[in-house]
């Protein structure tokens, strides 16, 4: 296990109505806010209209910006950037799932900001103030309402892109599990692929002398595999969304991977199918995730995925490895089908082979993905391939 430092700095309040306690939170940083959102659905449940009370409690004036698409863009960030230096704007609020909050976060960086808001996204060294972010989540999945991490993307050049600092972690996050109920299937699932993914992503590493990270996050996993069915079957059961809300905060706030983690490979990967086909990025990822597990098992890597399997999946350890890494991966493929629906392959969301030898080339950011196993563009493109059958 490497040295590390583990800071989260996020004021979290969870269950039911606890978005009483957002008005005060901001006002200790500002009398004006701005709020950011996605498609509107908030103000058809209430959640809108909860949130306003609260600040007009507060004497809190707001501005809106709406509109927020489920892969941020970054004109999105540059409108809010411009809204907040002219308003004389100093908090954010983002209410909705890890899209509105990535953009939040951006948009909290790019207001002390002077020069184009796209530089920050390339250059996460650009960013060295940031007006405070806080959140309403409604939508389990990225895990943005705990973190530092922020993904934008700019359609004009196919480029979906992660950018992070400390100072874009949120404040405070509201996290109450009602209200996740008006989720429908799709992204309940396509989240719940998402934080399976996060801890995925953390959990296959070559990092030795992990066990409490790597036991933190079979237990992230088994949460996943236990109440993503029934959530998507029983969208009011409040003990499932409650169980995946905080899955997603703790899978990918730094608790399973300081320490032991390598850089990340099958993010990267459907950051690419994003930004070059707008995909749900869960669906993405539930896609490319058990291609890549297949691809990347060999002699070296087995028993990383023996491990997963006798103790996420309780396959019998007496087993031949491979066969115990095989069925691990071919439960896991079935749980993104058969369990939460989720499409099998690429050509189901209608993508062919066409961009794939780009969509490669920028996976890597011309070198390779040091990850679990080093990946190169040629790699990349041959899991792309095996994602069509």
């Amino acid at each position: 296990m490497y040295n590390f430092k583990y800071e989260v700095g996020t004021k979290i309040f969870f269950g039911r109505n606890q978005i009483v306690n957002i008005g005060k939170e901001i006002k200790m940083y500002s009398d004006k806010v701005l709020i950011v959102y996605g498609g509107g659905s908030i103000k058809k449940n209430g959640i809108f209209d909860a949130t306003i009370e609260q600040l007009r409690i507060n004497n809190i004036e707001y501005f809106e910006l709406g509109g927020v698409d489920p892969n941020p863009r970054i004109e999105s960030v540059r409108e809010g950037a411009k809204i907040c230096k002219e308003k004389g704007i100093n908090a954010i609020l983002a209410v909705g799932g890890g899209s509105s909050i990535d953009c939040a976060k951006a948009i909290s960086a790019a207001t002390k900001y002077d020069g184009d808001a796209w530089d920050i996204v390339i250059n996460k060294k650009l960013i060295k103030n940031a007006i405070p972010v806080f959140s309403i989540l409604t939508l389990a999945a990225t895990g943005s309402e705990m973190n530092g991490n922020s993904v934008i993307s700019d359609y004009k050049n196919n480029l979906k892109l992660g950018t992070r600092s400390p100072l874009l972690i949120p404040k405070a996050s509201i996290l109450d599990p009602e209200y996740t109920y008006s989720v429908p299937h799709k992204h309940t699932a396509a989240g719940t692929a998402d934080i399976i993914s996060h801890t995925f992503e953390n959990y296959f590493t070559s990092e030795e002398g992990g066990y409490l990270q790597a036991r933190m996050a079979e237990a992230i996993l088994k949460t996943c595999f236990h109440y993503g069915p029934i959530a998507c079957r029983e969208p009011e059961n409040y003990e499932a969304r409650a169980n995946l809300m905080w899955a997603s905060s703790w899978a990918i706030n730094g608790l399973i991977s300081d320490g032991v983690a390598n850089n990340w490979s099958v993010h990267p990967m459907e950051h690419e199918l994003s930004a070059f086909y707008d995909v749900t990025h869960g669906e993405g990822l539930a896609i490319l995730t058990p291609a890549w597990m297949r691809y990347v098992l060999n002699d070296k890597t087995v028993n990383k995925f023996v491990e997963y399997g006798t103790n996420v999946w309780g396959i019998d350890s007496s087993l031949d490895k491979f066969d115990i890494a095989n069925t691990a991966i071919d439960m896991t493929q079935e749980f993104f089908t058969k369990e939460l629906g989720i499409p099998s392959s690429l050509s189901e969301l209608r993508i062919d082979n066409k961009y794939f030898d780009k969509m490669a080339t920028q996976a890597v950011r011309g070198e390779t993905i040091k990850g679990f196993i080093e990946l190169t563009a040629e790699d990349v493109r041959k899991i792309y391939e095996s994602c069509l059958l």
